[in-house]
């Protein structure tokens, strides 16, 4: 499973016009959820996005979570996460989850994020969105639950 994370002072979903999730400060999540991906990388990945630091503390320090700025998440679907385009100019998806996983997934990462204490909106899956964003900072973090991100040497 792989998220983007943008911490905003805004975000919002449209979909046909309409706005279907929208927040002010706090952190937008691009989530692709890939084939053979688990609950257990949904778990992985919620844990380590509402424990993220990436809030200024008093001293303008990036040392402060969600909860701690009492932040908002809108987690948005995004299965071209898995575009792989090493072939050629047109990304094959074939490593991300089926539709019905990846919605299974996709809706479990949200509800494990609101049983954390967040407030969750969301996109609409499988919908063309327009995502619109306020990136603070900016800052951008990538996140697979594949790699776990452990410490590499070169």
């Amino acid at each position: 499973m792989r998220a983007v994370v943008q911490r905003v002072s805004q975000a919002q979903v449209v979909v046909g016009g309409k706005v279907v999730g929208q927040i002010g400060q706090g952190l937008l999540v691009l989530l692709g959820v890939g084939r053979g991906d688990t609950l257990d990388d949904a778990a992985y990945l919620a844990r380590k996005i509402a424990g993220l630091r990436v809030f200024a503390d008093a001293d303008g320090k990036m040392n402060l979570s969600l909860a701690d700025v009492g932040g908002e998440v809108l987690a948005v679907s995004q299965f071209t996460l898995f575009g792989d385009t090493r072939k050629g100019n047109r990304p094959s998806f074939i490593e991300a989850a089926a539709p019905d996983e990846g919605r299974r997934l996709y809706e479990g990462f949200c509800d494990l994020m609101t049983q954390q204490g967040l407030h969750v909106e969301t996109g609409v899956f499988q919908a063309h969105m327009e995502v619109h964003l306020i990136n603070d900072g900016p800052v951008t973090l990538w996140l697979d639950s594949a790699e776990r991100f452990q410490h590499r040497r070169s």
